[in-house]
């Protein structure tokens, strides 16, 4: 049997196994660890075992993730979400669909703090969906609008899985979190017309807020400062190049962590879960990492990502034709994994294939601009059925609304994210501008 053929076999069982839901880290581990001892012998694995973990884990740009990871979890624990829900709720509570817009709005900003998407559609769903069905809000727009608006998260900077890219292609993470911005603020724009248009072509989905008084929209413009506060000091000073991104994350920890306390939202017990709470996705982070390492070694010794590589790049196919194709592989892919499996395990055999195709950009560049459209694609698989880790979340929160009345409710979303994602394919420049601007 030929080491190639070893490797797809490899890939095949790693797909048998994913699709039987065994843990994707476990999988990787499982997969690399039996495919390098296969072609190689047991020594080669146990050599490489030796210090593998440390090389991984001892590099500087990952201390980054548990502070970022640490930040949301005492944001979503200081009642900052609900500072910005009412917030978003005064300004545009008073529309048709205004409640379900704001949600939208109180994602994106929650998303800005937090860097989970996971995390802000379960977090802003406990703060928004009363308020929706106290307006008597259709079950498909209220619970659609919180499982798409918690996908903000992921592209918003800061982002976990956007820093986790960054570290698998080497690219620059405080260029990553410029590119995503300008894309981030037009999903959010682009979320909230498809709520207005929503509710102009389904009357009933959305009634009309109460309008807020003067009094009310001052408090509530004032209650949100901290989180502004937060996001100007952490995002910032990176664009500011007055610190870099694992400072930032320690200063955002320190400035939500000091709002918690002085405002006497925070207690000893939520600081206590936070802390467990980040060692666990940590832990669960990390442990992927390792997977995917040591499944990149035996897909590397077996020369699949290269033969994947030279297969498209003399296919005769144009760049944009396998830049398609390598986005609807994605697509498939959000239907069987968590958006942040689906980077780790899935880049190091895309990047290779889409470094070696002339799409007219610089090699640093075309990392950029690639990186952004996937993620983005990535946001889909958390709301795409049949799985929907967005809609799962948000479905057991709402049980009282079946879960195809979400998927239904989600499906305008899905529509504006396709028109964005043409939009960034199309014009590359809509992601490089502030990368080049703040060059």
């Amino acid at each position: 049997m030929t080491s190639l053929l070893i490797g797809l076999l490899g890939l095949g069982i790693l797909l048998a196994l994913i699709a039987l839901r065994v843990p994707i880290a476990y999988t990787m581990i499982l997969v690399g660890i039996g495919g390098v001892a296969y072609q190689s012998g047991p020594t080669v694995v146990l050599n490489q075992l030796k210090d593998l973990a440390y090389a991984q884990f001892s590099n500087y740009d990952l201390s980054v993730l548990p502070m970022f990871l640490l930040m949301g979890g005492l944001a979503s624990r200081s009642g900052l979400s609900t500072d910005l829900f009412r917030a978003a709720n005064a300004w545009f509570g008073g529309l048709r669909g205004g409640v379900a817009m704001a949600a939208v709005a109180a994602c994106a900003g929650f998303g800005a703090v937090c860097g989970s998407s996971t995390a802000t559609a379960s977090t802003m769903g406990q703060v928004a969906l009363p308020e929706l069905r106290r307006y008597n809000y259709s079950g498909a727009l209220a619970t659609g609008t919180i499982a798409a608006g918690g996908t903000l998260g992921i592209l918003i900077p800061p982002s976990i899985v956007l820093i986790v890219y960054a570290i698998i292609v080497e690219v620059n993470i405080v260029t990553m979190f410029a590119a995503a911005l300008i894309p981030g603020l037009l999903a959010t724009a682009m979320f909230l017309a498809t709520v207005a248009l929503y509710v102009r072509f389904v009357p009933g989905a959305g009634p009309k807020g109460e309008p807020v008084s003067a009094s009310e929209l001052r408090s509530a413009t004032i209650g949100v400062i901290p989180v502004l506060v937060v996001f100007g000091a952490v995002i910032g000073g990176i664009y500011a190049g007055i610190y870099n991104p694992t400072a930032a994350a320690a200063i955002g920890v320190f400035l939500v962590l000091a709002y918690g306390f002085a405002a006497r939202r925070l207690s000893l017990a939520g600081l206590r879960d936070s802390l467990l709470e980040t060692a666990s996705n940590s832990g669960m982070i990390f442990l992927i990492l390792l997977g995917a390492e040591l499944l990149k070694i035996f897909m590397s010794r077996a020369g699949v990502p290269q033969a994947g590589a030279e297969m498209l790049q003399t296919s005769g196919l144009a760049p944009m034709t396998i830049l398609i194709l390598v986005i609807v592989v994605f697509l498939i892919l959000g239907c069987l994994m968590d958006s942040l499996s689906m980077v780790i395990l899935a880049i190091p055999f895309f990047w290779p294939v889409m470094a070696g195709l002339d799409f007219g950009l610089s090699p640093n560049d075309t990392k950029i601009w690639f990186g952004i459209i996937i993620l983005i694609v990535v946001e889909l698989g958390l709301i795409t059925p049949p799985v929907g880790l967005n809609v799962f979340v948000i479905s057991a929160m709402a049980r009282d609304v079946p879960m195809r009345e979400t998927f239904k409710g989600v499906m305008p979303f899905l529509g504006a994210e396709m028109v964005r994602i043409t939009l960034l394919v199309a014009f590359p420049a809509i992601t490089l501008f502030l990368p080049h601007l703040l060059r």
